[in-house]
Formats: structure tokens, C-alpha cells, sequence
């Protein structure tokens, strides 16, 4: 018997700044459908024969025009029903950026904005839970 996966890998990219004394999150709204018009972390599909750190740098810069050097992958998200399209399993990252940095929608996103983790919008995906972790393990444990 030949058994072909039909399972996706993603990434998606939970970038901080910190403002004043509170931290802010980037979300892409999505141009596209699932969830068009939501706000979503920046991420994608990880292409064939690439690392999971550099599909992660690559959508971020694909998306928002941000290039980042250093990224820490922090859990992997596999609720078979997390994307309505098929089944993905999704490998979180964090990472955090100077206050001063200008972000700009490209490719698939409809606009980019830093919401404050004290205000965040409705949210695609189980990108709610990914955030709720990357706060937990970033902000009230520090990674770094």
C-alpha cells in the first residue's frame, strides 16, 4: 500500500516591538479567502527543501517588508481543523523588533498594523492561541 500525506506545513510569525512600557503585535489583514478581511499573524506555506526558520523570515518579509535576522520557533500548532482549506500543521516563531521599524503590506496582505496584545482584533485561524502562547512564553517568561 502507498500512503501519501495530504498534511501542510506552515509558518507563522508572532513579531513583537515594544512601545512605551506595553508590547504591540504586527497582524496582516488577509486578501484572500480562508478568512478574507480577518487579521492574521504574518506566515505562510513552507516551500519544498526550505528550513523552517527561513519560510518563517521569508513570509515575514513576503508580507510586512520586514526583515528579520533572528527568529525562536516556540511550539507547533496541528488542530486538524485549524484551516478550513485542508490539514496543516503550523510552526510558530517569535521575535521582536525596534520600535522604529516601518512595515508595509505585500504580497497577500491587505494592510499590516500593530495592534497593542491588550487590544488585539478577531483573528484567523488559531492564531488567538498561537499569540495567547507567544505572550506567555515572550513577555511573561521571557525567551531571551
Amino acid at each position: 500500500m502507498n500512503y501519501t500525506p495530504k498534511i501542510f506545513v506552515t509558518v507563522d510569525v508572532v513579531l513583537f516591538r515594544k512601545m512605551n512600557s506595553s508590547y504591540e503585535i504586527l497582524l496582516i489583514q488577509r486578501l484572500n479567502d480562508p478568512f478574507k478581511e480577518y487579521w492574521a499573524l504574518p506566515g505562510g506555506f513552507v516551500d519544498e527543501n526550505e528550513e523552517l526558520e527561513t519560510a518563517a523570515k521569508r513570509e515575514l518579509f513576503e508580507e510586512t517588508d520586514i526583515q528579520l535576522f533572528q527568529v525562536k520557533q516556540i511550539k507547533a500548532y496541528g488542530n486538524p481543523k485549524r484551516d478550513p482549506r485542508h490539514h496543516t500543521i503550523s510552526v510558530a516563531f517569535i521575535g521582536e523588533i525596534d520600535s522604529l521599524a516601518e512595515a508595509k503590506a505585500k504580497d497577500d496582505a491587505k494592510a499590516v498594523k500593530w495592534f497593542s496584545i491588550e487590544e488585539l482584533p478577531a483573528l484567523a485561524f488559531d492564531h488567538a492561541e498561537i499569540i495567547r502562547d507567544s505572550i506567555e512564553k515572550h513577555i511573561i517568561k521571557p525567551a531571551y
